[in-house]
This record gives C-alpha cells, sequence and structure tokens, in this order.
C-alpha cells in the first residue's frame, strides 16, 4: 500500500517514522506542513491522487489545549477542516483513514471508564475542534479509524514527562495537580497499535487507546522522578483551582480499551513499564 503520514515531524508522526521500517512492503509519505499544507483541500487531492495513496494515518493536530481557547480560527481549520480534506480525498480513492482524536471530547465528570458509545461533551475549545474533526471525517471517509487518546508522551517533542524531568533538575521543589485522574500514553505503543491496525485491515469506528492503569498527574510526576533518579525535587499535590489555565481539563478520563483489544488482538503494556522503557531511551540519547 502506499501510506500517508501526516503530521510527521510531531510525537506520534516520529514513532510511526520508527516502525516504518519493519513494513518495506509498503511505501511511505511522511509530510509535514512544508510538504503537504493539509488545510489547502486542492493541495491534498493532488497528492493523494498523484501518489496513488490506499490510506492516511492523520498524526497532525493543534494540541496548545490553553492557546486554543483564544485561537478557535487555527484549531478549527487544523482538527476539523484538514481532517475533513483528508477523508474526503481517500474516499475517492476508496482508502481508508486514521484520524486521532483525544480524551477531551468528554468533560471528565464520569467516574468510571469512558466507553467509545458515551455522548460526547467537550469542555474546551481544543475538545470541541476534535469532536468537530471526529464528525467530518466519519461523514466523509465510509472506512474511517478513530483513535482517541491521552496524556501522550515520547521521546520526541515538548510533553509532561520531559518537561518534568527537567523541572525535577532545576528546582528544588514542584507542585503538581493531583485531582485530574487519567492514564499516561506511551506514543510507541500508539504506534503499534495503529501499524497492527494497519496490517490486519482498518475496522472502521471509534476506539479508546491509551496505556493500561490509573493514576493522577501528580503520581505520575513522582514516578517520572523515581524512575529518572531525581531525588533532590519534592513534588507537592495541587488541587486543580490551585493551577488555573486557560481550558478546562478534564478530572476523569480515564478510557475503556476493551474494544481495540477485542478487535485487533492487542495486548497494551502498563503505563509504568512504558514510561520505564521511554525514560531508559531518553537517557540513552543523552549519553
Amino acid at each position: 500500500m502506499n501510506i500517508l503520514i501526516t503530521g510527521c515531524n510531531g510525537q506520534l508522526g516520529n514513532e510511526m517514522q520508527l516502525l516504518e521500517k519493519n513494513f518495506p512492503e509498503h511505501t511511505w509519505f511522511n509530510t509535514d506542513v512544508q510538504e503537504l499544507d493539509i488545510t489547502n483541500q486542492e493541495a491534498i487531492d493532488l497528492f493523494v491522487e498523484d501518489n496513488q495513496i490506499d490510506g492516511i494515518v492523520n498524526c497532525a493536530a493543534y494540541t496548545a489545549v490553553d492557546k486554543a481557547e483564544s485561537d478557535r480560527q487555527l484549531a478549527t481549520s487544523l482538527n476539523a477542516v484538514a481532517p475533513a480534506y483528508l477523508a474526503s480525498a481517500i474516499e475517492k480513492r476508496g482508502g481508508w483513514l486514521v484520524q486521532i482524536s483525544t480524551d477531551y471530547v468528554f468533560d471528565g465528570t464520569k467516574h468510571k471508564p469512558y466507553v467509545e458509545t458515551d455522548t460526547p461533551c467537550p469542555d474546551s475549545v481544543y475538545g470541541s475542534t476534535k469532536l468537530a474533526g471526529e464528525l467530518a471525517v466519519q461523514k466523509f471517509c465510509s472506512r474511517t479509524m478513530i483513535i482517541r487518546t491521552a496524556w501522550l508522551y515520547s521521546t520526541f517533542g515538548n510533553n509532561f514527562v520531559k518537561t518534568m524531568i527537567r523541572l525535577g533538575k532545576e528546582k528544588e521543589q514542584l507542585g503538581v495537580i493531583f485531582d485530574q485522574i487519567g492514564t499516561p500514553t506511551y506514543a510507541r505503543d500508539l504506534a503499534n497499535v495503529i501499524m497492527t491496525a494497519i496490517e490486519k485491515g482498518i475496522q472502521p469506528g471509534i476506539y479508546h487507546f491509551s496505556n493500561e492503569g490509573v493514576i493522577s498527574w501528580y503520581d505520575f510526576t513522582k514516578a517520572i522522578h523515581r524512575i529518572a533518579g531525581i531525588t533532590t525535587c519534592h513534588v507537592r499535590p495541587l488541587h486543580t483551582e490551585e493551577y488555573p489555565t486557560p481550558a478546562n481539563r478534564p478530572a476523569y478520563s480515564v478510557l475503556d480499551k476493551t474494544k481495540i483489544k477485542q478487535t485487533y488482538g492487542v495486548e497494551i503494556p502498563y503505563w509504568e513499564e512504558s514510561l520505564a522503557v521511554c525514560i531508559e531511551r531518553l537517557m540513552e540519547e543523552k549519553e
């Protein structure tokens, strides 16, 4: 197959590129905004047709959650309009689309893990634009797989894990929110499950994916510091109201992964195991 990866310079896009060498039978087209502007419908149509694209993995998104509150137009363009263009272009070729979405399509007021059939109720511009993207790709491409994920991190780009390691080394004390509950997702694990879906055949629908387990941001930070060997920084728990942000965060965003496990026969690693793998890779890169 000829497969297009958008947003290849992001966390997930970089992880996808690392795995592509394991699948040499496919031709991979890795693009970011320099190679393909996904907000330009004509450019997408030409690219998909000229390169005979069979499937698209859309890793591109506007992910600055707080900034989106005052930048709704660009967030909408990248998270809702662009996915519609990609879906429309690949539908003309009878191809498939994997769209990455987020736990932010829910407001986080539930007290047990969210399943795919729960009614979305976003409480931020970011969540609203990502939900609009979900609806658009389902409307324009009949073979669309939507994967909602949460708390994404990797060795690439800026993310919570890398920030907490840096701050842990720089500061004697850190305050981290303890009353927002969820599950981290190592982008390598998400990339692996996308590759499995491609190999086994894209089954259209909405799926949830994160690592296994449940923690708070505070517990996550404590684990990051312990695994990274940081002992000089005292981490104290904060209430959400002690750390106000422009965008509301879901207080509870645990995702139920039963559907993706049953559909594709995948085993999902426990969050702490994947965190240890990622931190080990970060340490190796610095050596």
